[in-house]
């Protein structure tokens, strides 16, 4: 249980010092509560910088609010009269603030990174073969498939059937974090990434059919 000390010494680590007036400002702050100077950015991660819960259900909406009203207070181009210090922490910022807005407007990539803050190694964030071999034979069906659809009808209905998987797996995704069920959650965000990989192939697919039929 937290005793008073602790209660302290936590109190104390949510300020620093001001680089520019050396006064405490919350290490969460853009700017500094007394001189209005921009802070270097604080080691903070992408849920917490745009001031949100750590949840894979989070409103993309709001993600993207958080990031234009946080752009505006410090996009670089309103810090190019300022001092040589204040425009590096500006742009620190703009980068920090990039990062965190990619990260969590993409389920695919908003999953991994919430397995990461939760100690899990994403399996989706490796450039290896497949080792799930469920996961494995759907990849090689799907493949087989589309090389043996002949027409756009065909690569149609592929491409149906494989964003209504998509969306059931964002669905399961949910349901695993909700259930702190990393493991099902770490399959299911590498199947997600299949899936996605395999909605791109149908609409190269129907292109090439597309201008087939167009020569024909």
């Amino acid at each position: 249980m937290p005793t008073q000390a602790d209660d302290t010494r936590a109190a104390r680590a949510a300020f620093v010092s001001c680089w520019s007036c050396k006064g405490p400002v919350a290490a969460q702050a853009l700017f500094c509560h007394t001189c209005g100077a921009i802070q270097q950015p604080a080691q903070l991660d992408h849920f917490r910088r745009l001031g949100l819960e750590p949840d894979f259900d989070t409103d993309v909406d709001m993600v993207e609010k958080r990031y234009l009203g946080f752009q505006r207070a410090i996009h670089p181009d309103r810090f190019a009269t300022r001092p040589a210090k204040e425009r590096a922490f500006a742009e620190a910022q703009a980068v920090a603030l990039n990062q965190a807005y990619e990260t969590l407007k993409d389920p695919l990539r908003r999953a991994a990174y919430l397995l990461s803050l939760k100690g899990v190694d994403a399996s989706v964030s490796k450039e290896e073969t497949v080792r799930d071999p469920e996961l494995l034979m759907e990849v090689m069906e799907a493949r087989e498939a589309l090389m043996e659809a002949t027409s756009i009808e065909k690569v149609e209905k592929l491409q149906a059937k494989a964003g209504a998987d998509a969306i059931a797996v964002l669905s399961g995704i949910s349901k695993a974090f909700a259930s702190d069920d990393l493991d099902a959650a770490n399959r299911l965000t590498t199947r997600l990434k299949y899936l996605r990989k395999y909605l791109d192939e149908t609409r190269t697919r129907r292109i090439a059919l597309e201008q087939e039929q167009g020569t024909a």
